[in-house]
């Protein structure tokens, strides 16, 4: 220990006071390095064996204050329900002081050390509940991010070294910025270009907004073409003559896709982006099981008002099931693209639009120009009445069904 005078002290007499300056800078965020010399007479110092009689001159201390506003990004990124984990190969101290100072929640801390006696069951349930990771080597990161996408957790990962890379690569979402080496800059999925955060947060959202729209066209697509196909494999059982001509089939399906481009533009429920959605096959299929045989069911009451009431001809029966089968199809996009009551959500201008005039258009498409070039017939106004009255029957079927459903298969 250089105590200033030409005789060195014994750096053993100093050892508990270096050791608490040490701990006191580290508790307040700094990076810490001690500094020694020693006379070697030219002689290489190569281990730690080496490294004795040594004359200790003080500390370097390092600080890297957060960028301003993290706080606020990182709490409104775990208001959307996303974990912040932070992993660093800083000292157990100087993370837990960064940690606290971003708002990172530090219940348990895990060191590198004690992550290499876990075995990969263990480390699996650690991972989950631990948010702060020190002292951790560089491949160590890569063992962390396969251990959370094994627990099943989508990971996202930031860094901007080079020991950053692997974790990177493994990351189901890696992330880096403009000013990262290279290497961490080929192994992310996102380079961020502006200094802001913030953009996670929108990533985030919009995300979320495009998945959410998405799985409405799933929903409507799977659960309509499934009652379709049901229907007309029933009506053909029993009827003499084809449900549908060819032509008004591809007209069906023309009509109904048109409200469907414009989900996209959609507007989303707050409380689908609030949390996090899952891909769930299983959902998928009980929807369109459910609601493809509530679809079926409608129809065929249309066939039997259709045969047994009105004595539809094979013109008149086509006509009428095209008319109710556009327009349930067209109506229903706007009860399944909620999980509201479908007038309390309001749906996008486009999406609107497009469901009224194709309803619009159907509705006047047997007495138009075009009546035989699609095998129409003009139909008694009765007749509109009643698919007026099963479409709005559907709708509000479809209403109460979609709230049992989701309150039982809840994904």
């Amino acid at each position: 220990m250089d105590t200033g005078g030409t005789t060195p002290a014994p750096l053993a007499d100093h050892r508990e006071a270096i050791q608490q300056t040490f701990q006191e800078l580290s508790t307040k965020s700094f990076r810490t390095l001690g500094l020694a010399t020693k006379n070697t007479n030219g002689k290489r110092i190569i281990d730690k064996t080496d490294e004795v009689d040594m004359t200790f001159l003080g500390f370097i201390s390092l600080f890297d204050s957060p960028k301003e506003g993290i706080q606020e990004t990182l709490a409104t990124l775990q208001k959307l329900g996303i974990q912040i984990k932070m992993i660093t190969g800083d000292n157990v101290l100087v993370a837990k002081a960064v940690a606290h100072t971003i708002g990172i929640e530090t219940p348990g801390v895990l060191t590198g050390s004690s992550l290499r006696h876990l075995s990969v069951e263990a480390l699996r349930h650690k991972v989950s509940t631990t948010h702060i990771f020190a002292e951790i080597e560089p491949i160590q990161k890569e063992v962390i991010i396969l251990a959370l996408k094994n627990s099943g957790y989508v990971v996202g990962y930031m860094g901007d070294g080079i020991n950053d890379a692997s974790a990177l690569h493994a990351a189901d979402v890696g992330i880096s910025v403009e000013s990262a080496v290279n290497v961490a800059k080929e192994s992310a999925d996102i380079v961020l270009l502006k200094q802001d955060l913030n953009v996670l947060i929108d990533g985030v959202r919009e995300g979320r907004r495009t998945f959410t729209n998405t799985m409405k066209y799933i929903f409507m697509a799977t659960s309509a073409n499934f009652g379709n196909m049901f229907s007309m494999a029933g009506a053909s059982i029993f009827l003499p003559f084809l449900p549908l001509l060819p032509v008004q089939i591809l007209l069906t399906n023309l009509r109904t896709d048109l409200p469907e481009m414009t989900i996209a533009s959609d507007n989303v429920d707050s409380t689908a982006i609030e949390k996090p959605a899952k891909w769930g096959m299983t959902f998928i299929r009980r929807f369109m099981m459910t609601f493809g045989l509530l679809s079926s069911v409608f129809d065929n009451l249309m066939f039997g008002l259709l045969l047994w009431v009105f004595k539809a001809n094979e013109s008149l029966f086509q006509t009428s099931w095209f008319i109710e089968s556009v327009m349930s199809a067209s109506m229903i996009v706007l009860v399944v693209r909620t999980r509201q009551v479908f007038y309390r959500s309001r749906p996008g201008k486009w999406l609107l639009l497009t469901t009224a005039l194709i309803v619009l258009i159907v509705l006047l498409l047997p007495v138009g120009p075009l009546e035989r070039l699609f095998g129409f017939t003009p139909m008694p106004l009765s007749l509109y009445g009643v698919i007026i009255g099963v479409v709005i029957s559907y709708v509000l079927s479809a209403e109460w069904l979609k709230h049992w459903f989701c309150r039982r298969y809840q994904p």
